[in-house]
């Protein structure tokens, strides 16, 4: 099933390529998505410590006359969560994958805060001593690592033409008491960002999107269990194929 969204800020954003995605498969604690159990071989890795990726990912902001970040939905974090199916087609989601594409061309992961999973909801889903240490500590700091490895793949120029997903049907609803969670989720593996570099098409993936009341947010960009290293997940020369199916 193909979906198309309007274009915001040069964007197109289209569901397409089906994924099958079955339910939680990993035990491992403070996991906020699981994928496949490790990196793509084609993946890149980049080195660059937790710390540094962290800091950096939350100063750096927009400078004045430079694109600015847009809202995906302030404060819904901290309101209880709904069994609401995430929608591709509002603005929400055309936000979020605005955000992480400029943090992506930019290298500042700190311009993806709004597209990624929200820290007081992940304080409410998870089901671990001191879950927000985890996010900070774990989760963003990881997402700051992909950031600037995604950055020195792409570049600063290249264009986002628009994001494949997989079908509604083929989401997975996570329960409640499933991979140390408190609260359930909708998730999903491997979208693909396909964009324009020097005339070419070519893909990223995305690891893992997991949902707050009714929006998809990325928990997992360049992958899920890793190292602490910076991770493309599956870059390709082409659109690539969603997927693949599985996680929590």
């Amino acid at each position: 099933m193909n979906r198309t969204l309007p274009r915001l800020a040069a964007m197109a954003l289209a569901a397409a390529t089906a994924l099958a995605v079955a339910a939680c498969t990993s035990g491992t604690p403070g996991n906020g998505a699981s994928g496949t159990g490790s990196p793509s071989p084609a993946s890149t890795a980049t080195k660059m410590t937790k710390t540094a990726a962290a800091a950096e990912g939350t100063t750096a902001t927009a400078q004045p006359g430079a694109a600015q970040a847009l809202p995906v939905d302030p404060g819904a974090g901290s309101r209880p969560q709904t069994q609401k199916y995430p929608s591709i087609r509002d603005t929400a989601f055309r936000n979020a994958m605005y955000d992480v594409w400029l943090a992506v061309t930019t290298g500042k992961a700190g311009l993806g805060h709004d597209a990624f999973f929200p820290e007081a909801a992940y304080a409410q889903v998870k089901a671990i001593a001191s879950p927000q240490s985890d996010w900070t500590g774990r989760l963003w700091a990881d997402f700051a690592l992909d950031v600037g490895a995604a950055h020195r793949l792409v570049g600063p120029r290249a264009k986002l033409l628009r994001v494949d997903m997989a079908p509604s049907s083929e989401a997975a609803w996570v329960p409640r008491g499933y991979c140390y969670n408190s609260v359930g989720y909708w998730h999903i593996n491997g979208a693909r960002l396909v964009y324009l570099k020097n005339g070419q098409e070519r893909s990223i993936g995305i690891a893992s999107l997991i949902s707050w009341r009714g929006v998809w947010y990325v928990v997992h960009f360049g992958g899920v269990i890793r190292a602490e290293v910076g991770l493309v997940d599956d870059p390709e020369a082409g659109p690539g194929v969603p997927g693949p199916a599985g996680g929590c």
